[in-house]
């Protein structure tokens, strides 16, 4: 059958995003959505989303790795489906859809270019050594270096994902550069299996993260450097829980087409 999708991205975090609301495309098909999300064989993407129907909801988002594989919430991936589902007449300026990891509000501006999306609280923040672990509908494990630029992200980030740890479930890696006045994150994906432009439930996590070893509380708003350009995170911290976490940065509709799947 054919296929109309489209191709968004955000900061380097690239999609590719399908109407499904009238169920006519069964994506429980992982071989296929492997070779759909394939850079030589197929479109390209970090992965694929499925927009689709939700009661009480104004939409839900199924979202697969490039590995064809269910996965666990993607925060670029979110911004980009909203940004999506107001190009489609679905949302105006305000959003309240559903996702793996549960309900998720955002707010995109009247150009389409920009969403700042809300993410799931966090309270539980464990150690890894001198690493932190933090699953902000993604799992994380966040390690602060001194310099990132030259570290190889993918060897490095592969024996992490890979060891005796956290093979089985996997984790996302993200490691982090403190500049002063923003924090630059390089990330190894699970699912993609490499390292991608940007993360958002990554730096996401970072941002969390950085406000512990800093001792930081109250309001807190923390900018973001990744491969693919900047984020804004900004939340609540109350010594305990994290409250209100937004992921803010621009999305870009990149093309639309037809495939035979």
């Amino acid at each position: 059958m054919k296929l109309s999708f489209f191709k968004y991205q955000g900061v380097g975090n690239d999609f590719i995003m399908v109407d499904n609301r009238d169920l006519s495309f069964n994506h429980y098909q992982p071989k296929i959505l492997e070779q759909i999300c394939d850079r030589r064989f197929g479109v390209g993407g970090d992965g694929i989303m499925f927009l689709e129907s939700a009661e009480s909801f104004d939409f839900k988002m199924v979202y697969y790795n490039a590995d064809g594989q269910p996965s666990s919430m993607c925060g670029n991936g979110g911004r980009c489906i909203v940004a999506f589902a107001k190009h489609l007449g679905i949302i105006e300026s305000e959003t309240n859809f559903v996702a793996v990891d549960g309900p998720h509000y955002a707010k995109i501006a009247e150009s389409g270019d920009w969403v700042s999306l809300q993410m799931i609280d966090v309270e539980v923040v464990r150690k890894d050594g001198d690493a932190y672990v933090i699953n902000t509908g993604s799992p994380h494990y966040i390690k602060f270096d001194l310099t990132i630029t030259d570290k190889n992200v993918f060897e490095e980030g592969r024996a992490i994902r890979y060891n005796d740890t956290y093979k089985e479930e996997g984790i996302n890696i993200n490691f982090v550069e403190d500049k002063g006045d923003h924090l630059f994150v390089r990330t190894y994906e699970r699912g993609v299996e490499d390292e991608t432009y940007a993360c958002g439930t990554g730096v996401t996590a970072v941002a969390l993260a950085n406000a512990i070893a800093k001792n930081q509380t109250g309001k807190i708003e923390t900018p973001i450097k990744v491969l693919g350009g900047e984020l804004n995170i900004r939340f609540d911290y109350d010594g305990k829980k994290f409250t209100n976490i937004f992921l803010e940065g621009p999305v870009k509709m990149v093309f639309e087409g037809e495939l035979e799947a």
